[in-house]
Order: structure tokens, then C-alpha cells, then sequence
């Protein structure tokens, strides 16, 4: 949200929702939201392969990761993470969150900077803690380093780093077969940029003073969730297709590259009523990004209590001057940068 409070235009490059488009120097891209679902619980169409590498490296981990495993060995995988989190009571999170939160509030001075002192280390922290590991400081500092080298095509100076970070990790990692370790780390990962991300856009929509008068009767989770549909810090995920498949009127062939824009989909008109106006608590579907189908994120719950517990104090202690916002830079992701609040 900027402070023409209650509209939140799309960030820029968010396309608008239409039918399938193909574009021969990087495939196909799906903007609708009812596209988006289908090719997202269609078997047929599969997250794009991975490079092995040796083990206790960066490569060997995305090739181990339920995230980016293939169908065949996808459901395991996925399993190791879903037994960790069910261990892991998201509001036990939420409160451990909030707790760190203010602490670090209570140590800042007169501004803080929610990215580099809240948004990533506070829930990774939490999160570490619960999954484990030996020392959550050092895990998420190790984590951070290995999300900015995560997703394929990264500088070949993270990789390195990022290399160095997976084998740190695996030594904090409790006891137990790689596989199993590698997944935990995982999930450590995935959390890392989407819940910065959202705790980010959180807090430059909603701290200036017109939008927290507007919303001081609204719980934090519904806040946060509108703030998923409206600025996720996932704006897109790629697929590719194993055989043909029609989608929204159009024939995509086998082996097609499939781009889809969850930052079009969660605004899609024929979905939510004013797709651009901040509605907490709407009714019917709620967004994608958190994906859909098997591979759908498998601690969503535990994301949003995580950010729902930085922000509730946040929301209390912080204010946020109208101010432009800096993303990193990331074809996917949407990640401020840096974001100074004021502290009472």
C-alpha cells in the first residue's frame, strides 16, 4: 500500500491477467488466477530440473530438496519437512517471534532497519531453534547466505559462498541421514527471502500513520494475508511441461518453459472484487502465493505466524515516513532492500 490508502497499484512489471502468452526467448506466461491453479495441480507440468553436485554443496542440496525434486521422488522428500513442522506449533512461533522482536526493538535506539535487523534474522532464528539446529544465529546468518544463491543462475561468487554456508548448516543440523538434514535446511531456506519479503511489504504498506489508523481493529494475520495478495514476495515460480497441455484456450507443446506470475493471478478481476483496493478479510479464494496443489508451500502456517509475530510488534512500537522502497534484485522474488522505521 502507498498512502493513497486503501488502493495498492501493482508493483511495477506485474502484468495484467490474460490469456497464456508465449514468447520465444523464455516460453510461456500464465497471468489468470484460475490458469495459474490449474497448471499448478496438473501432474503433467513439473518443476524444472536441477544439477546434481558433490556432497555437502550448494548443487547437491537443490538436488536433494523436496522444492526442486522430481515427481518420482517429490512426495518422500516433501514428507521430511511436513513431520518437522507438525512437531512445531505455529503459535508457539508467533509468541517466540514477537518476544525477539521487541527485544531488538528495546536495543535500537531511536530507528531500526526492519530488513537487516528483523525481517530475516528474527524468524529464521525462531525457526532454527525449533528444527534443531545447534546455534540459530549462526544457521541464519548461514541461511541467508545460501537463499541468495538458491535459485539457479546465481553469480558464481555466491555459489562459492553459498557452498561453504550448506556445509556450516549440515554441521549444526542435528543427527540423521543427508537426506533428512538436507530437508530441514530447506525449509530454512525457503523461509528466508518470502518471509523477509513479507514482513517488508508489511511494514512499508501498512506503518505510515493513515494506514495504521485505517487498520487498528484488524488482526495481523488478516492484514498480512491481503499483503500476500496484493504484494507477494514471491512474484512468480516456472514449471515446465511434460506433455501437451491446453491451458486457457491455448496449446502449450511438451517441454514448454511455463512462467507463472502469482503477482498478476492474486489480482485477477473475475477472482477478487477490486483487485487493487487492500480489503482484509475478503471472502472466497485466497491468494497463490503460497502455491497450490502437492507442491504448495508446506509451512504456510508457520510462515505467517512468524511474520504475523515480528509484525504485531512492529505495528505497536514502529512508524514508517512515506518513502520510495528499493527491491533486490531477483527475477521471482520481491525483497525490500532496506526499510528504516522510527521506534517508541
Amino acid at each position: 500500500m502507498t498512502d493513497a490508502w486503501p488502493v495498492v497499484p501493482p508493483a511495477a512489471a506485474t502484468p495484467a491477467c490474460g490469456p497464456p502468452t508465449f514468447a520465444p526467448d523464455s516460453g510461456w506466461r500464465v497471468t489468470r488466477y484460475a490458469d495459474v491453479r490449474a497448471v499448478l495441480t496438473d501432474p503433467t507440468v513439473v518443476v524444472p530440473a536441477v544439477e546434481a553436485g558433490p556432497p555437502g554443496t550448494l548443487a547437491w542440496l537443490r538436488a536433494t530438496v523436496s522444492r526442486f525434486s522430481p515427481p518420482h521422488r517429490h512426495a518422500e522428500r516433501r514428507a521430511i519437512g511436513v513431520s518437522a513442522l507438525a512437531a512445531v506449533d505455529p503459535e508457539e512461533l508467533r509468541h517466540e517471534a514477537a518476544g525477539l522482536t521487541a527485544a531488538a526493538l528495546d536495543r535500537a535506539g531511536g530507528h531500526v532497519d526492519v530488513m537487516a535487523e528483523l525481517a530475516r534474522p528474527v524468524p529464521l532464528r525462531v525457526l532454527a531453534a525449533r528444527l534443531g539446529l545447534a546455534d540459530p544465529v549462526a544457521a541464519g546468518t548461514a541461511v541467508a547466505v545460501v537463499a541468495a544463491a538458491y535459485h539457479p543462475g546465481a553469480d558464481p561468487a555466491l555459489l562459492r559462498r553459498a557452498d561453504a554456508a550448506v556445509a556450516a548448516l549440515l554441521a549444526l543440523s542435528p543427527p540423521g541421514p543427508a537426506q533428512v538434514r538436507a530437508n530441514l535446511i530447506g525449509l530454512l531456506v525457503q523461509a528466508c527471502d518470502a518471509t523477509a519479503g513479507l514482513i517488508g511489504a508489511a511494514a512499508h504498506h501498512l506503518l505510515t500513520p493513515s494506514a495504521l489508523r485505517a487498520t487498528a481493529r484488524v488482526d495481523s494475520a488478516d492484514l498480512l494475508a491481503e499483503v500476500l495478495r496484493l504484494d507477494p514476495p514471491v512474484r512468480a515460480t516456472r514449471r515446465v511441461t511434460t506433455a501437451a497441455v491446453r491451458l486457457g484456450g491455448r496449446d502449450l507443446p511438451p517441454d514448454s518453459p511455463v512462467l507463472l506470475r502469482f503477482d498478476a493471478a492474486n489480482r485477477d478481476p473475475k477472482v477478487f472484487a477490486e483487485p487493487d483496493a487492500f480489503r482484509p478479510g475478503r471472502p472466497g479464494a485466497g491468494p497463490l502465493t503460497f502455491g497450490a496443489g502437492e507442491r504448495g508451500c508446506p509451512g504456510d502456517r508457520h510462515a505467517l505466524a512468524l511474520a504475523v509475530g515480528v509484525f504485531d510488534v512492529l505495528r505497536e512500537r514502529c512508524r514508517r515516513a512515506p518513502a520510495d522502497l528499493l527491491h533486490e534484485p531477483h527475477p521471482t522474488l520481491r525483497v525490500p532492500t532496506n526499510l528504516e522505521v522510527s521506534v517508541r
